[in-house]
């Protein structure tokens, strides 16, 4: 049924579940997965007249993020091959993760994006809602939301 699935990670506890969850799915149906790791652009901070705002110059940031990516990704890597199924790493850097996921699931073709139910709570979760889902709401792709 599925061919290539794309699993988002950012390294959680729930979000670990979800690519055992991609894996085992992945593994029923002979497919590949593409696993994903969306990390923030650097921005300089509001007060950059402190010396203390040249404590991360971006190189240095770009360097730390991503090898937390590498990390997270050599992860997943390696419990799909534990399981037997192909997968592919890949990391964004983009300031808004739901679009990066989206982008990232069309180029690769990928048709189904399997995610974890999280995000923000409370006031800050209605306010601005999880990156699940800004996913779910503006994505063709189908998408599996993992709990």
């Amino acid at each position: 049924m599925f061919k290539k699935i794309l699993v988002p990670t950012d390294g959680s506890d729930l979000s670990g579940k979800a690519v055992a969850g991609a894996i085992a799915l992945a593994k029923l149906h002979g497919a590949s997965l593409v696993a994903m790791n969306v990390q923030p652009p650097f921005r300089v901070p509001p007060i950059a007249e402190m010396p203390s705002a040249q404590f991360f110059s971006e190189d240095k940031y770009e360097e730390t993020i991503r090898a937390y990516a590498a990390e997270i990704l050599a992860d997943v890597e390696t419990q799909a091959k534990a399981a037997g199924v192909a997968c592919e790493v890949t990391t964004a850097v983009y300031d808004q993760p739901y679009q990066a996921i989206i982008d990232m699931a069309e180029r690769k073709g990928c048709d189904l994006i399997f995610m974890a139910s999280h995000g923000r709570r409370g006031v800050a979760g209605l306010l601005l809602g999880s990156e699940t889902q800004k996913v779910l709401t503006h994505c063709k792709v189908p998408v599996l939301v993992y709990r």
